[in-house]
């Protein structure tokens, strides 16, 4: 039987039972979990979850997924694309800094001009061990497209760094 994947996204109220709930709608399905990504984000549960399944169950988990679906729960089935992975090289780092807008408008923006892939961006606000400052703190992992080394990506974001306030850290660098 030909496998599929699908990719389910929910956004709505946070309430306890609710991650439960999509994982006993994707096992009634016969699906499998590979795949997921949730957080509390501005008081709304919000995440995604890659489902592996046979094709001929895909209705039955879209009809589970509705079943969820309800008044302040929004879950949308999307079927995942074929992807043999990053093509380049992957390029981690760290920031952090003094909170203020346009931190990552700027750093991803010196990551496409390296015609570099956002794989994944997580971020949060933190208070400073001084004064309550808050600090804006980020984890990015990108790749790197060929013939851009890492160096040429750690040397275009420390340009930056000035100007927006933050210090970074690479990997292994």
């Amino acid at each position: 039987m030909a496998q599929t994947r699908i990719v389910l996204t929910v956004t709505g109220n946070d309430r306890p039972g609710l991650t439960s709930a999509l994982a006993d709608a994707i096992v009634a399905a016969g699906g499998n979990w590979q795949e997921g990504h949730f957080s509390r984000l501005g008081g709304l549960y919000v995440g995604s979850v890659l489902v592996e399944l046979d094709e001929s169950k895909v209705g039955q988990l879209d009809e589970g997924a509705r079943a969820l679906d309800i008044g302040d729960l929004r879950v949308v089935a999307s079927r995942a694309r074929d992807d043999d992975g990053p093509q380049g090289q992957p390029f981690l780092f760290e920031l952090v800094g003094a909170d203020r807008p346009g931190i990552i408008s700027q750093v991803t923006a010196a990551l496409a001009k390296l015609g570099a892939n956002i794989e994944s961006l997580s971020s949060h606000e933190e208070a400073a061990a001084w004064g309550g400052e808050r600090l804006f703190r980020a984890e990015v992992l990108a790749t790197l497209p060929e013939g851009i080394e890492p160096e040429a990506a750690q040397d275009a974001l420390e340009a930056i760094s000035g100007e927006i306030m933050v210090d970074f850290s690479f990997e292994g660098g």
